[in-house]
């Protein structure tokens, strides 16, 4: 980045003479989001950290919602490419294409708390950005994608649940998770097992309430099946988080 003093104008303020002053902007409003939160800084804050004036950033965006709408949808952006990535079209089976989804979104969550927040705690509205409302859904879509994969191994004689519902639930448990503590918060309750873990729990008490087969031992093993505990402390229902997926068609 280049930045000089305009001193043919005698201006006091700096200006800017290269193409990236939305990727500055950007960037500095990730990285104030990561130690403020998306409420936390206003768009005169925004501008300083970039360097440039209060006026500059309206060159590129509205206003602050506009941009953290901005960085909201990059971040689905790269949340999708890691959920099919880990999806990998079910395989080499269902139930373990499943397991990586679940682990990939924990591991979204932890490495990228400055994107996740924008993404499912900034308070945006759903639907005022098309845009991001579109990458959301794509990104919602590898879930429901797994989730009626899921529902298709409803065994003989159950009902086979919706797809739909079967997505929001294992979605929203996993945010759950995320925000207890796969984040890496200062403030989160430490517990006596991984995130991981706990959302594999949460995922086979879920499955097994609604009828599906969850023993995962192999043909002849007897004894437990692993060794987790069979009664994990429960995750307070958190709920869909705010977003993009607050509002599912």
């Amino acid at each position: 980045m280049s930045w000089r003093k305009d001193k043919d104008e005698g201006r006091a303020e700096r200006g800017y003479h290269h193409g990236n002053l939305k990727e500055a902007l950007l960037q500095a409003a990730l990285d104030l989001i990561s130690k403020k939160g998306p409420a936390g800084f206003t768009f005169a804050d925004a501008a300083r950290m970039a360097g440039v004036s209060p006026a500059a950033p309206y060159r590129h965006f509205r206003d602050r919602e506009e941009l953290i709408a901005s960085i909201a949808q990059r971040g689905f952006e790269q949340f999708e490419a890691a959920l099919t990535a880990a999806w990998d079209d079910g395989r080499p089976d269902t139930v373990t294409a499943f397991e990586r989804v679940g682990k990939a979104y924990l591991a979204f969550a932890r490495e990228e708390p400055a994107f996740y927040s924008a993404m499912f705690e900034s308070g945006l509205p759903p639907d005022a950005n098309p845009s991001l409302m579109a990458a959301g859904e794509r990104a919602f879509a590898i879930i429901r994608a797994a989730a009626e994969r899921l529902a298709a191994l409803a065994p003989p004689g159950q009902p086979r649940p919706p797809a739909m519902m079967m997505a929001l639930h294992i979605w929203s448990m996993a945010h759950g998770v995320a925000s207890l503590f796969a984040r890496g918060d200062a403030a989160r309750r430490k517990l006596p097992m991984s995130a991981e873990d706990l959302l594999e729990a949460e995922v086979l008490i879920y499955l097994r309430g609604l009828g599906f087969p969850t023993d995962r031992r192999p043909a002849g093993q007897t004894g437990p099946a692993d060794a987790k505990p069979a009664s994990p402390p429960p995750v307070p229902p958190a709920g869909p988080p705010a977003g993009p997926w607050g509002t599912p068609k």
